[in-house]
């Protein structure tokens, strides 16, 4: 088995995390209390990926939940499926970080750090063969992004083979309740630049921008905001869980989506998008998946693909269709769309179908791209940090727990040479004598 550890850090994390087992739990037939309830072998096929076996014939979710207060991590514990989670693999403080990412990473954080690793070496070394780990957090916060990279940087230091794999909020002008947000996230994007493998880019704003547009929901909370990162979330997963024609696992997505190492950050999508309670009976076709997938309005990211090419993609089609017609909608698109894909990187979209369906849908599909639009969520967050930073504004809440403005300003260079990778590797066009890459360019 290719098995995966789960981590959710700080309050966004254990709610996308909290809905994400929801949902798998729903697709392998497994209720609130661990019992397999379903008659289809595919369901157990690959369980191990996600689950625990216990000799009572349970299966417990191989996740670890961790806070630096209680109150989140009692309301999953408090939730429809509070009771599947394992008690020892709750690790939480009691004190909070105080959306401060210096009392996360340096401070809170560094004291309870030892307990969540504890927990996270029990769970790998329970595994017959260890894919990775996935984590999903925010980035505006404290104890997600703070504590959260605290976490990515030391496991990557004991397993530094394995794929690590962020689900990660970005904070949006529109939709923030936390005015140090850029300070946490800048001082987190340059973590994750050394220490992440994949990072998938959500944000709340495009999150938003969906149920309005899209679902028409006037007045959508959290919990329709968590159901559509829980689509995304199982829809990435769905072929490491379910036996299918074309296989993608976390390791494929990288070698296939990474041109340059720094380069790691994915803007994802899902198509159909359907509201929570209200999904679509209609029969999808592959052409129809495709188009809405590649759609600028589908992307979970508030960033516009058509501002930038992608350098790859990669769709992964459920439900029951050909391999054949999938890769035919593929080169069409790259035909049709081929100014939006730089030219130095042939046939780079990769695909694949897995033959269950999510739950209540015919046919899904889950779009994952690397495109250097990207650029433009860092470059959104950047201004607001310089702002603030050149005036020196919130600074001694994070110089009071022990940092260095050094530590700002290496962060703000770091993510400033982030933009200008992306923004070279848009421009140039690998051609002979005209922009060629030289070693000291591509060595990024």
């Amino acid at each position: 088995m290719r098995e995966i550890v789960h981590i959710q850090a700080g309050q966004c994390g254990n709610q996308i995390g909290a809905k994400f087992w929801e949902v798998i739990s729903d697709e392998h037939g497994v209720d609130p209390t661990g019992t397999y309830h379903r008659d289809s072998d595919l369901q157990l096929e690959r369980i191990n990926v996600y689950y625990n076996e216990t000799c009572q014939g349970k299966y417990v979710p191989r996740a670890v939940l961790m806070d630096l207060e209680p109150g989140t991590v009692d309301s999953v514990r408090a939730g429809p499926f509070g009771q599947l989670f394992r008690p020892d693999n709750f690790v939480f403080g009691q004190t909070g970080a105080g959306n401060n990412w210096a009392k996360g990473h340096y401070t809170e954080g560094a004291e309870l750090i030892d307990s969540v690793l504890d927990v996270v070496r029990k769970e790998s070394e329970e595994c017959d063969c260890l894919q990775g780990f996935q984590i999903t957090h925010s980035l505006g916060g404290g104890t997600g992004s703070g504590m959260g990279t605290l976490l990515i940087s030391r496991i990557r230091e004991e397993y530094p083979d394995r794929i690590m794999e962020t689900f990660s909020v970005f904070p949006s002008p529109k939709v923030a309740d936390n005015v140090v947000a850029p300070y946490n996230t800048t001082l987190s994007i340059y973590q994750l630049v050394e220490n992440a493998d994949e990072v998938m880019v959500i944000d709340n704003e495009a999150l938003y921008d969906i149920c309005f547009r899209t679902l028409k929901l006037t007045a959508p909370t959290y919990g329709d905001l968590n159901h559509l990162v829980s689509a995304v979330i199982s829809g990435v997963t769905s072929s490491l869980r379910f036996p299918g024609q074309l296989n993608s696992d976390l390791r494929k997505i990288a070698v296939n989506l990474i041109p340059f190492p720094r380069l790691h950050f994915f803007m994802i999508g899902f198509a159909p998008l359907t509201s929570r309670g209200s999904q679509q009976c209609r029969a999808l076709t592959v052409p129809e998946l495709t188009q809405q997938m590649f759609d600028a309005k589908n992307m979970m990211c508030a960033c516009d693909p058509r501002h930038g090419r992608y350098y790859t993609a990669a769709a992964l089609f459920r439900g029951s269709m050909s391999s054949l017609e999938v890769d035919e909608q593929m080169l069409k698109v790259q035909n049709k769309n081929s100014s939006s894909f730089v030219e130095w990187i042939p046939n780079n979209i990769k695909s694949s179908v897995c033959v269950i369906p999510q739950k209540r849908l015919e046919m899904s599909a889950t779009f994952i791209g690397n495109s250097t639009a990207i650029q433009e969520v860092f470059r959104r967050v950047g201004e607001q940090f310089t702002t603030m930073f050149r005036r020196k504004a919130f600074l001694h809440w994070y110089t009071g727990e022990g940092m260095d403005e050094m530590e700002f300003t290496e962060a703000e260079s770091n993510m400033n040479d982030l933009l200008s990778e992306y923004q070279q590797c848009q421009c140039h066009t690998y051609e002979e004598g005209e922009g060629e890459f030289d070693d000291e360019d591509s060595e990024l």
